[in-house]
């Protein structure tokens, strides 16, 4: 007892002078405003200014990056308008929750609004509240294998952080606001009549700057979208679970599966964020059509022939595995619960169709997979290489694991140049146009490539990340370079390594990133049957492609989920329909 006395008496003792310093800490101020009341009225009014500058700046803000102009916060916000009447109408201890709450809802609502535009930037689309959860696990990920390990825990750090000083301060700034109208009951009850009178004239007249109702319930409209984004995804997760169930080729019997293609080695290959912009762009155009031109011109005079078409992508500046998905489902996957919906039910893939009829081996080239993908089995595929699996001890270029052309001169050796009992059937995705374009790999000559060491000094070379990424102008040359690399890469392994029996298609998962292509709502990416077989090319004589490599602006335009039901009927498959 004596020894915890001792303590506690030394304990006190310490905190005397801490005391002390706070009450002269506090007489110091004290002093300084009174001395100075000019100076102190003028910080306390900024203050004021400044809380209602972030309350409004979050009632009025815009949920796109387009709308961030300065006529969007020339308008009247009626939640403005009801929370001062609210607070005004509270005794204190409620005031000062209430507007605690309030604050804090609206650093929340602001949240959202930064995620929505960083989701349409990227995404083509808002974000959801129920889905997209993970797919910023995704965006730390992409940012780790493109920028680094260091970046990438700063970014998300920062994010965080930001986060919880928005809620902070709006709550804050919310608890200052409603104090000073309590202090001014009679002038601020007048002022939110006046202002709430206004509002109401301008909603009746519907008057409007710039093209804007004054008379705004912007963060109402942002709750009332989220929720209906919520309510429709529960109510389409059961929907498209039915979907999947019914499918036009799933009782389709083995031998009444693509018998016009029977002897012919198949590769569907994906080419990373190639979009109709890449032959659209003024920019961009010039350099991918002169590859396409003389690309074209090498394999017809290989003896190939080529036609190509539109399809309209289920996604748009990222989330390739729904483009995958989509067309070689049948099925339109444009969000995260319906990929698992998809890849977790009986659905025939367009791959899994070449395996069910007996009459191929398949197999998956994944530079872009780096840990364990269950999908593989949905997908129809024998084999998978990954991204370690490939022998490659070279760079990475940005977030690609490899460039392109390794990637095929690997699936040459390891599978397609190998001599087999059955033809074979591959799926190749080519990343080396991922986003962000910095580095972008050159071609080498093929005997070249050994263990990819070669491309050190490529990629040391090569232009940094950041530095494109923070130019859209960069970008969009960077992207066309990068495009024009992996069609010459993938062209010239058919013209190397092609024989009369091969047969490519190739096609865009989506158009890349609104840095890019601007804020359009186009989602078309080419698509492209490559064949020396005229019989092969004579099958889809219905579907009007352009000759060549290069699909003309007014080709078709189909829908993505179109494309596996018109790929098997063209080639023979007979329909046999399951139903949920």
């Amino acid at each position: 007892m004596p020894v915890f006395t001792r303590v506690l008496t030394r304990l006190r003792a310490l905190r005397v002078p801490t005391r002390l310093r706070d009450t002269r800490l506090l007489t110091r101020l004290r002093h300084a405003r009174d001395a100075h009341p000019s100076a102190d009225r003028a910080l306390t009014l900024t203050g004021h200014v400044l809380a209602a500058v972030l309350v409004l700046g979050a009632l009025l803000m815009p949920n796109t990056a387009p709308g961030l102009r300065p006529d969007r916060f020339t308008r009247i916000p009626a939640e403005a308008i009801v929370g001062a009447v609210l607070l005004l109408a509270l005794p204190r201890r409620p005031r000062v929750i209430f507007a605690a709450l309030y604050g804090a809802a609206l650093g929340m609502l602001t949240v959202l609004n930064l995620l929505d535009i960083g989701f349409t930037e990227y995404l083509g689309r808002g974000f959801n509240l129920v889905l997209d959860w993970g797919l910023l696990d995704d965006a730390l990920s992409y940012v780790r294998d493109s920028m680094g390990g260091f970046v990438a825990d700063a970014a998300a750090v920062g994010a965080v952080l930001l986060a919880l000083l928005l809620v902070v301060v709006m709550a804050l700034a919310t608890v200052r606001l409603g104090n000073v109208l309590a202090r001014h009951r009679s002038r601020a009850g007048q002022g939110a009549l006046v202002a709430g009178t206004v509002w109401i004239t301008c909603a009746s007249l519907g008057l409007q700057i710039s093209g804007l109702p004054v008379a705004s319930d912007r963060a109402a409209d942002t709750v009332r979208g989220q929720a209906r984004r919520v309510v429709d995804t529960l109510r389409d997760e059961a929907a498209f679970a039915k979907e999947a169930r019914t499918d036009p080729f799933g009782a389709t019997p083995p031998n009444l599966l693509l018998p016009d293609l029977r002897g012919k080695d198949v590769v569907i290959a994906f080419i990373e964020s190639y979009g109709r912009v890449a032959v659209d762009d003024p920019l961009i155009e010039p350099g991918v059509t002169r590859t396409l031109d003389s690309r074209g011109a090498a394999l017809a005079a290989a003896g190939y022939q080529a036609r190509s078409g539109w399809l309209t992508s289920a996604t748009y500046g990222g989330s390739s595995w729904l483009g995958h998905s989509t067309s070689l489902s049948g099925l339109w996957i444009d969000n995260q619960q319906r990929y698992r919906t998809a890849t977790n039910s009986d659905r025939l893939t367009l791959t899994a169709a070449f395996r069910k009829s007996g009459a191929w081996d398949t197999v998956g080239i994944m530079p872009g997979v780096q840990k364990t993908w269950p999908e593989a089995e949905w997908y129809g595929l024998d084999t998978v290489y990954d991204s370690s699996e490939m022998g490659y001890k070279g760079p990475k270029f940005s977030w690609s694991t490899m460039p392109d052309q390794y990637a095929l001169e690997a699936f040459e050796r390891l599978e397609h140049g190998k001599k087999r009992k059955r033809p074979l059937m591959s799926e190749v995705i080519l990343t080396s146009s991922h986003q962000p374009w910095a580095p972008v790999p050159e071609m080498i000559d093929w005997e070249d490539l050994g263990d990819g060491s070669v491309f050190d000094a490529i990629e040391e070379d090569g232009r940094d990340a950041s530095e494109v990424m923070a130019d859209s102008t960069e970008s969009r040359k960077e992207y066309g370079k990068s495009i024009s690399y992996s069609v010459t890469a993938l062209t010239e392994w058919l013209e190397r390594y092609g024989t009369d029996d091969t047969v490519v298609v190739f096609l865009g998962d989506h158009q890349p990133i609104a840095r890019v292509t601007g804020h359009t709502k186009n989602r078309d990416v080419p698509v492209t049957i490559v064949a020396k077989d005229p019989k092969v090319l004579r099958a889809i004589d219905g579907w009007r492609w352009t000759p060549g490599l290069k699909p003309a602006d007014d080709a078709p335009v189909w829908k993505m989920d179109a494309f596996r039901d018109r790929f098997l009927t063209a080639y023979g498959s007979v329909p046999r329909p399951t139903k949920g």
